[in-house]
């Protein structure tokens, strides 16, 4: 009997674990590989030159600047698309007045949650095509044309958005490090918080409608307004589900590639003048568009360091969740 369900287990599980090696540890171990040789990805003559792919990818100033701003985008986009749907959330689901049956959430709550979420069955390309129209830098871009009738914008001069490269605020210089954030990296920020929101409120929704009602009814009877509610009861009870939010935003912010090449002008996406670079856009550029023939590998070696990177900031969150536990235990 324990033969016969080893070999129906294994028999489920052969093809699984056969794809998985195929289509992604091995292309990850060949990509490692090839990090460390000087394969242009044309010629099938290539040597090894060791970490020297690596030296030279932290001595490059475009992807210096891309990594600043991919760490100016997990500051921004994980904290405020977080803070924006735990509000939302709680709003929706205990804003409403309470009365005899208890707390109650907003009247036509399913409606709101609908809209919020809409912007997740969009595909990446119609959310470029309608951003592109909205931040469009002349009379035909919507906040533009609004601002000109306001008589806010002159119209020999409209807001660039998406083609200005000027930083919102001055630029930190930390070694060779550079860390800024251009107006059309804030504006693509800013449309990844628009559709990320959605998906996080539905996530903190269900999150609270499985926590009783009796415990918020017990906080409003002993005089707990609804901020001190949010932030003694409901954000406790949603500390993993808030971690969980964390890792997966942070994931995005360090890939950010879809945004970067769907709605930046240049070849692969990243301008103007790199102003939206980031590393996986970069990395993209080098591999399939290279400005020199011996960019596979320089293009392999960022793909290491992104995985690597990824990889740190997910364990790092996680101990850093499961320690916050320990201590409260």
């Amino acid at each position: 009997m324990s033969f016969g369900r080893a070999r129906f287990i294994f028999g489920f599980l052969v093809a699984p674990i056969v794809l998985y090696a195929v289509y992604v540890l091995y292309p990850y171990g060949q990509t490692a590989y090839y990090s460390v040789t000087d394969f242009s990805g044309f010629s099938p003559d290539y040597s090894y030159v060791g970490f020297g792919n690596y030296v030279e990818l932290f001595s490059d100033d475009v992807f210096l600047r891309a990594l600043g701003h991919n760490v100016v985008v997990l500051t921004v986009y994980p904290v405020v698309t977080i803070l924006l749907a735990l509000f939302f959330a709680f709003m929706l689901n205990v804003g409403g007045r309470g009365d005899k049956a208890g707390v109650r959430g907003v009247r036509g709550s399913s409606v709101y949650k609908f809209i919020f979420f809409f912007p997740q069955v969009l595909s990446i390309a119609i959310v470029a095509v309608i951003w592109r129209r909205v931040f469009q830098s002349n009379d035909g871009g919507m906040i533009n044309s609004l601002l000109m009738k306001l008589g806010l914008v002159d119209k020999d001069k409209p807001l660039l958005f998406l083609a200005e490269s000027d930083s919102v605020f001055p630029p930190i210089h930390i070694g060779n490090f550079v860390f800024e954030a251009p107006v059309v990296l804030v504006c693509l920020i800013l449309i990844a918080i628009w559709g990320g929101v959605g998906f996080y409120l539905i996530l903190f929704s269900a999150a609270m409608q499985s926590i009783p009602k009796d415990i918020f009814e017990a906080a409003t009877l002993d005089g707990a307004t609804r901020v001190q509610t949010f932030f003694r009861v409901t954000l406790p009870l949603l500390r993993e589900h808030v971690s969980v939010a964390w890792v997966y935003l942070g994931i995005a912010a360090l890939d950010f590639y879809a945004l970067v090449v769907g709605m930046t002008p240049g070849p692969g996406g990243g301008g103007p003048n790199d102003a939206s670079q980031v590393m996986s856009s970069y990395m993209m550029s080098n591999a399939f568009r290279p400005a020199r023939f011996d960019s596979f590998a320089f293009a392999c070696a960022m793909g290491v360091s992104i995985a690597i990177l990824t990889l740190l900031f997910a364990a790092a969150q996680l101990r850093i969740t499961r320690s916050r536990d320990k201590l409260e235990f």
